[in-house]
């Protein structure tokens, strides 16, 4: 007997892409691009709603359930108004890519059992790394 596969079980992790851009030369919006290539399941926050390779770009804080990843695009200044958002998520890891580094947080997230990278997930995902 051959039975549906539910496609969303053939989707990758979920990954909440934070602080998202509707501008195609930014990379948060690359990084949407990228994420939707490799099957993985992408969400979206930013400060303009909009769509970007089929992922809406919410502008309010939804508590999306199961996020594996949240990969930061937000300067270290304009997350402190996030952290309790982010860390009520309990995402496996945070990204914070180049330019998000933030030492303050970091040191939340330990606090919280939540893993944290410095790097950068386009390259992450180019080199099959994510």
């Amino acid at each position: 007997m051959i039975r549906n596969r539910d496609k969303s079980k053939d989707m990758k992790n979920k990954t909440l892409v934070f602080g998202a851009s509707l501008k195609p030369e930014r990379y948060s919006n690359m990084a949407i691009h990228k994420l939707v290539a490799n099957s993985y399941k992408a969400v979206a926050y930013g400060l303009r709603m909009g769509e970007v390779a089929g992922v809406t770009i919410s502008t309010e804080l939804i508590h999306y359930n199961d996020v594996d990843t949240v990969t930061l695009y937000m300067n270290p200044k304009r997350q402190e108004a996030y952290y309790e958002y982010i860390i009520n998520l309990q995402p496996n890891r945070v990204i914070f890519n180049p330019g998000t580094e933030n030492e303050d947080f970091y040191a939340l997230l330990k606090q919280h059992n939540i893993n944290y990278e410095v790097a950068c997930t386009l390259v992450l995902l180019n080199t099959k790394q994510y």
